[in-house]
């Protein structure tokens, strides 16, 4: 890629973080209570009707909330390790200025609704605006197993007799390093550190409808909330879009069942989980004490891409939802923190990150549905959107299909891609690409400047080759073998 500059991005929701602010922290959240605070009053800003939705119990009290309880939404000031979300045009470039489509609007950041007081708490549309990471390449290597990528994907690294022969270069050395740079800071901060100075969490009692928590997503701005238990006082898990695609999946194959679906309720999802054999609601936690080593492993071993908080109290030894944190939280605090993610200069077609065959794709043709069947049935959460020929135009995320649902318009539904595409609102950035030429090093400095949360993989025709997911980043920095050694 060239090193064009373009303007700087203007900041954009966050269909993966779920609170205000990022930076490191080693406070927990000031909290204050709101009895019975209304619809619509300061920091309870929901839609009309959403007065079932309950808060989890503080991180910072050491007794139950009787009613509502809200933290207070402030906006810190930058602190140490916390950098712009902005774009840093000397480092960015765009590959195509035409007109795009945007995204649903999703604030960074949520308020609680009022909660029971026993609750402790078709058309082709035009191709789309792309960013894409800063790419210093170096020169083409004359290593006979330096070869440039082919169409199929990355070269894989020299393995058996050449690999025994194969001297470590600077390179190599650096990259090792870097891992280990980076390992070693995950094993010495907990997710306390990662946690913003201040932040909004919204949770969820398994007694709310369907319908409400959904409008409630909506008008908050955010994709997900974890869920509370009110009869057991206890943690139940988090609710994510690809719960609402469960949703979704279920009614269109049982249309009969339509009817009932205003009153169907959080509690009941796991029938319907069954019902069309999908994985159970997550309820995979972290204590936010542990190393972010470990929340980070424990996310990969459950394809979680984000994982909720769970404190106990120490006087009343019940659960209490301190937060969430996102893997683009962990990558971010990461690549502000972590000075080594420089050292970070291997290309992509050699360390082979990424997902690369049996791709999903779709055109601005392909109906909706066709698209949520393949988000359900792989357990993925975007797909690329091709025209004729294989160029790259867009992606069709998990998190547009809670904008054509919102408020029960199910017939959105019906629509094609692209048309569905045009009701994304109009600040949305475009897609972030990558070529298999660039490095970890540029991706992790784009991850610090912008909210990025999986890159499209193209080639200098704009022609798809891959996609690499956040998780595909995190699995590399942490289980990569360090020059033999395993895992380091």
């Amino acid at each position: 890629m060239d090193d064009r500059a373009a303007p700087a991005a203007q900041k954009y929701p966050d269909p993966d973080q779920d609170e205000e602010e990022v930076g490191p922290r080693g406070e927990r959240p000031q909290q204050t209570a709101a009895a019975g605070e209304a619809s619509g009053s300061a920091g309870t800003d929901l839609a009309p009707g959403h007065d079932d939705a309950s808060v989890a119990p503080s991180a910072a009290s050491t007794q139950p909330q009787p009613d509502t309880t809200t933290t207070t939404p402030t906006h810190a000031d930058a602190k140490e390790g916390h950098e712009s979300d902005h774009h840093d045009p000397s480092r960015h470039h765009h590959l195509s200025s035409t007109t795009h489509h945007a995204a649903p609007a999703v604030a960074p950041g949520a308020t609680t609704a009022g909660s029971p007081a026993d609750v402790p708490i078709a058309a082709a549309a035009p191709p789309p605006h792309f960013v894409a990471p800063s790419s210093y390449l170096r020169p083409l290597s004359r290593d006979p197993f330096a070869r440039s990528p082919s169409a199929s994907g990355p070269t894989p690294s020299p393995s058996g007799q050449q690999k025994k022969v194969q001297m470590v270069t600077p390179i190599d050395r650096e990259q090792i390093e870097g891992l280990r740079a980076i390992r070693a800071f995950l094993k010495v901060r907990t997710s306390y550190d990662v946690l913003p100075l201040s932040y909004r969490l919204i949770v969820f009692d398994t007694g709310l409808l369907v319908k409400k928590s959904l409008n409630t997503l909506v008008h908050q701005g955010i994709v997900s909330a974890p869920l509370w238990d009110s009869q057991s006082s206890t943690f139940a898990g988090l609710l994510t879009t690809s719960d609402y695609l469960n949703v979704v999946q279920y009614y269109w194959q049982n249309p009969d069942a339509l009817a009932q679906v205003d009153q169907f309720k959080l509690n009941s999802l796991r029938d319907i989980e069954r019902a069309i054999g999908v994985a159970p609601i997550e309820t995979v936690s972290i204590n936010p004490n542990q190393p972010l080593y470990d929340a980070c492993r424990r996310m990969l071993q459950s394809r979680a891409r984000r994982i909720p908080l769970i404190d106990v109290d120490d006087e009343t030894q019940r659960e209490m939802v301190v937060s969430v944190v996102t893997q683009y939280r962990i990558l971010k605090f990461v690549s502000v923190n972590v000075k080594e993610t420089q050292s970070l200069k291997k290309p992509l077609w050699e360390i082979g990150v990424g997902t690369f065959e049996n791709l999903a794709t779709a055109t601005m043709d392909t109906p909706v549905m066709d698209v949520i069947h393949m988000l359900v049935k792989r357990d993925i959460s975007s797909v690329p959107i091709l025209d004729r020929d294989g160029t790259v135009l867009n992606v069709f995320e998990a998190v547009d299909v809670i904008a054509l649902i919102k408020g029960g318009d199910y017939e959105n539904l019906n629509l094609s891609v692209g048309k569905a595409l045009e009701k994304r609102s109009e600040d949305f950035p475009g897609i972030y690409t990558c070529t298999l030429n660039d490095r970890l090093d540029t991706i992790f400095d784009t991850i610090r400047k912008s909210r990025v949360h999986r890159l499209v993989i193209i080639d200098e025709r704009s022609q798809l080759k891959g996609l690499m997911a956040l998780s595909d980043i995190l699995d590399y920095t942490l289980n990569s073998p360090l020059d033999g050694e395993g895992e380091g």
